[in-house]
């Protein structure tokens, strides 16, 4: 039914426009029936590397988004988010959530699997700046290109990163979180390519105070071009966090392990990867400026990742190192400097990144 005009300006003279402080920030348009959020990012990014094909400095738009969620009732809900970097607009989330309480809620869409922790880490809150450490003209790791890096294989294999399908998950007591998916296993936008689907479980929960342990479980559906089959690969792994991005110590560390179905053995079947990361950083508040005169805060961030896309084999595993600052300017309005360093076979590949986070 089209409301009639009278009705439409009584809706309108109700709405609420509403922006508050701190790291939460965003736009809310409220009434009666129905609440709307808004939150948008640009990411601009300068980057060069030791890499003959990525030599030439380069400026581009990592990102450029705006994300509108939707409220309406206790429980119906859904969030919708688009990117409109590179040159073209695409769609990177979408889902409708049914909340059924906090213990069980059920989205279905299009969404970030979950599966470890550094992926899950949104981007506007990420302690480096390119999860994998890429670097432009690196093709190192076999069967996806880049450097060996935690995030690399996780989201190169499958494991992580946004997906469509359902995902089922809750909060419990003593802050113990759950989510289990079923995914496609084609990525972002991608429509199904077999009759198989990929399966995504994780449970976080406190060992001890200020500690957050994740257990994590995926089995990633690929068809055997040799056999003609549809096959699965495992992986399992695990993450730890202590901290938070408020201020002070924050460390982000984890381990992933499981069938590389990227790179097979001479036979066919998938070799065995394994990989591990840590993250650590400490935010420190600079005294006596003036407020959104001056940066709020400065932040070092040391990054150690080892992958391995072939236990047992010699060659392509490596180090990924990067040592960065972090300028606070605003809340999630900051300004990053990289390095990062890849070591492996002999030889190391460097990349220098810059980027400012324009966030609301």
């Amino acid at each position: 039914m089209i409301p009639s005009p009278s009705h439409s300006m009584a809706i309108a003279a109700g709405l609420l426009l509403s922006a508050g402080p701190g790291i939460g920030a965003q736009t809310a348009i409220r009434s009666r029936a129905i609440e709307l959020t808004l939150r948008g990012r640009v990411h601009t990014q300068f980057s060069t590397s030791s890499t003959g094909a990525g030599s030439h400095p380069g400026f581009t738009i990592r990102r450029s988004r705006l994300t509108v969620g939707v409220q309406v009732n206790d429980l119906v809900g859904g969030l919708m988010q688009g990117d409109f970097s590179r040159g073209r607009a695409q769609l990177t989330v979408g889902y409708v959530r049914l909340h059924f309480s906090d213990a069980f809620r059920v989205s279905v869409g299009q969404f970030k699997r979950p599966f470890d922790l550094f992926q899950l880490t949104s981007s506007r809150q990420i302690l480096v700046i390119e999860r994998d450490g890429r670097m432009m003209g690196l093709d190192t790791c076999p069967g996806f290109g880049g450097p060996c890096s935690f995030s690399r294989f996780s989201d190169k294999l499958g494991f992580s990163n946004i997906d469509i399908g359902i995902l089922f998950e809750g909060d419990l007591a003593g802050g113990i979180t759950w989510a289990t998916a079923v995914t496609n296993g084609t990525g972002r936008n991608v429509p199904d390519q077999n009759a198989t689907k990929s399966y995504t479980a994780r449970v976080r929960f406190p060992p001890v105070a200020g500690v957050r342990l994740g257990l994590n479980l995926g089995l990633h559906d690929y068809l055997d071009s040799l056999r003609g089959r549809n096959r699965y690969a495992p992986a399992w792994g695990l993450d730890l966090e202590s901290g938070t991005f408020d201020g002070g110590w924050h460390m982000q560390a984890g381990l992933l392990a499981g069938r590389n179905w990227q790179f097979l053995q001479p036979g066919g079947d998938p070799t065995t990867f394994a990989t591990a990361q840590i993250i650590v950083t400490r935010r420190v508040p600079i005294r006596g400026v003036r407020p959104g005169r001056w940066p709020e805060a400065w932040e070092p961030v040391v990054r150690l990742s080892y992958g391995d896309p072939r236990l047992g084999a010699p060659g392509r595993q490596g180090w990924l190192m990067t040592p960065g600052i972090v300028l606070h300017l605003s809340d999630l309005n900051k300004v990053a400097v990289n390095l990062d360093l890849w070591r492996s076979d002999g030889a190391t590949e460097e990349s220098l990144k810059i980027q400012t986070y324009v966030q609301f």
